[in-house]
């Protein structure tokens, strides 16, 4: 288990409760099963210790931890195309007449069947931490697209469970942009020394400083001139160093030396209960100084997308996604 990267944090809508016997009873329903020879992905939840038939829903100093996986399968797309025109000029051949539109579609989905059992799978582990207390949903995923697919399963899994995007009173690239030009961060935060700036006019040039001094006056002149941060490192208390981007996402997460002393002590084997209680400490105090330092969460945050009710269309067998701890 390896500790969040990249996480999308999300606000739990406040009527939802559930015990922990409930979760796991809920989460049951869609756990994983591997793909069929001819079938292309399977998403649902594994165990997040990785001890074959345990817990789903692992509660760690009353933090509830759990894994998502999606497996995909995909063959290149030449491999099929050249396969097609194979078939295309057989029949050709044999009966004098090109196919069509339609039958040229009908041969890709035979062909695609036919090559699926010797395609190479995918898999994607997603870290998911519920703080129940805190009406808090954090998944360690590096696009909104990846993380929907999970949401969408919790909503399917837990009774009564939605969720909305975190939104803060101030924009994240118009507190960036006045951290950087003020070189004054919100207390508790240093800025380090990598960002992203893009211009929003027609051109959509894009500045990036890497392992560069950002107190300096060009990157204030390109701010000036109209270019936004999108991205920006930045490290909380000497404790967490990560990227916070303007869509709110909390990237390149790394957890500095001494955070191993939050750590309940233990052997080696119990590197999970570890990881999760320096990831969910160090996180449970960082999310909410950011959103301090970004104004506070906005009174209303936008639903999340119609992502969980077009999941809930699909079929049962077509259940998977990635990274873990």
């Amino acid at each position: 288990m390896s500790v969040f990267k990249n996480v999308i944090v999300y606000r739990i809508e406040a009527p939802w409760s559930q015990s922990l016997t409930d979760a796991e009873e809920g989460v049951g329903k869609m756990r994983y099963v591997p793909c069929s020879p001819s079938q292309e992905k399977s998403i649902g939840w594994i165990e997040p210790r990785g001890q074959e038939n345990g817990p789903l829903v692992e509660s760690v100093g009353g933090q509830w931890l759990l894994e998502f996986m999606i497996e995909t399968k995909a063959l290149p797309g030449s491999v099929v195309r050249r396969k097609v025109d194979e078939r295309c000029a057989q029949i050709e051949a044999t009966t004098g007449r090109k196919p069509g539109k339609k039958e040229k579609r009908d041969l890709k989905e035979d062909i695609t069947h036919e090559l699926l059992p010797m395609a190479f799978a995918r898999y994607a582990r997603i870290a998911v931490w519920i703080d129940p207390s805190e009406h808090r949903l954090v998944i360690n995923a590096s696009n909104a697209a990846r993380a929907d697919e999970v949401v969408t399963s919790l909503v399917q899994s837990l009774e009564g469970f939605a969720v909305t995007q975190i939104n803060t009173q101030i924009e994240p690239a118009s507190a960036m942009s006045e951290w950087l030009s003020s070189q004054e961060p919100p207390a508790g935060f240093t800025i380090d020394r990598e960002c992203e700036l893009k211009a929003t006019d027609e051109s959509k040039s894009v500045v990036r400083y890497a392992k560069h001094p950002l107190d300096i006056e060009e990157v204030r002149q390109h701010i000036a001139s109209g270019k936004r941060p999108t991205r920006l490192a930045m490290t909380w208390d000497d404790r967490v160093s990560f990227e916070l981007s303007e869509s709110m996402q909390i990237r390149k997460i790394v957890f500095l030396e001494g955070t191993a002393d939050a750590a309940p002590g233990g052997k080696k084997e119990d590197n999970f209960d570890a990881d999760a209680a320096i990831a969910t400490g160090e996180l449970g105090q960082l999310v909410p100084a950011l959103l301090e330092a970004l104004g506070g969460e906005a009174a209303f945050s936008a639903a999340l997308p119609d992502a969980p009710v077009a999941a809930a269309n699909a079929p049962a067998t077509a259940l998977p996604e990635d990274a873990p701890f």
